[in-house]
This record gives C-alpha cells, sequence and structure tokens, in this order.
C-alpha cells in the first residue's frame, strides 16, 4: 500500500455577491459525514489539478468551471479513515444557474451561499478541534477580498 498522500482538488465557489457555496455531506459518507463541505474531490488516476477541479465542479453541482480567481491553499490533512491527503483548493467562478445547483445524489444533501460573517456554521458536526472546513472558507475569503470580489 502507498505512503503518498491522496491527492485532493477543492473549488471554493464564488458569487458576484461576495458569497461563496457550501453543501452538507450525507449522513451516509465515511469522511465527515453530515458535515458541510466545498466542492471537491479525489484526482483520479492520470487527472491534473485542474482537470480534477473541473469534473468536480460539474458532477457535484451542475455547473461549469468559467476560471480559477486564485489558489486558496495546499493543505495536509488525515482523515476519520486513517489515510493522508493533500489538498489544494482554489477560489473559482462558475456558469450556470447559480440558484440552482445539481447536488450529487446521495453524496449532498443540502446547499447554502455563506456570507463571511457565516462560516463559524462551518463547524457544526465537525469535531472541535478541527475547523478544517472554516479555515479554509476564512482564507478563501481573505483571497476573494484580496481580488475585490
Amino acid at each position: 500500500m502507498s505512503t503518498e498522500p491522496l491527492r485532493c482538488a477543492g473549488a471554493l465557489i464564488a458569487d458576484r455577491d461576495g458569497r461563496i457555496f457550501f453543501q452538507r455531506r450525507s449522513p451516509q459518507r465515511r469522511l465527515f459525514p453530515n458535515c458541510w463541505d466545498i466542492v471537491g474531490g479525489h484526482l483520479e488516476p492520470g487527472e491534473d489539478i485542474d482537470e480534477a477541479l473541473r469534473r468536480e465542479v460539474t458532477e457535484e453541482t451542475g455547473w461549469v468551471l468559467s476560471h480559477v480567481l486564485g489558489q486558496v491553499g495546499e493543505y495536509t490533512y488525515v482523515g476519520d479513515d486513517g489515510l493522508a491527503r493533500i489538498e489544494y483548493d482554489f477560489l473559482v467562478r462558475v456558469d450556470g444557474d447559480l440558484d440552482h445547483p445539481t447536488l450529487e445524489a446521495g453524496k449532498h444533501t443540502e446547499y447554502r451561499w455563506l456570507a463571511e460573517h457565516e462560516v463559524t456554521v462551518l463547524d457544526e458536526n465537525r469535531d472541535v478541534n478541527d475547523g478544517l472546513i472554516r479555515r479554509i472558507a476564512e482564507e478563501g475569503f481573505a483571497v476573494l477580498r484580496s481580488i475585490g470580489r
């Protein structure tokens, strides 16, 4: 078994009002069940980060990635399955009806567009010492502010 961390790509989808899109993982998910999360997932064999980012946005929302506004960060963590991961997250814009995402059936149960002052909701159902998704969101909002939305 490989000791290399799994590679993941994540999209913080921003709207024109300065909000970021989050979706709740279904309670049946093995990793982070019933938690808020950004759009994203593991890279498939032979896939680069940009390809994974585009694929995940479409699979999880039905939208199409239009452009990357900037890199939010690179995060290393161990999931509750014991596997190490390295995640590359980007602030992006998408094309599509932002009021009507097509959530991936069985994987996500609801979505929210959050303003920066609402990020504490992302701690719901997370380990109290975790806070990873909130930190990623805060860094995403910082990138959004730095580019003037």
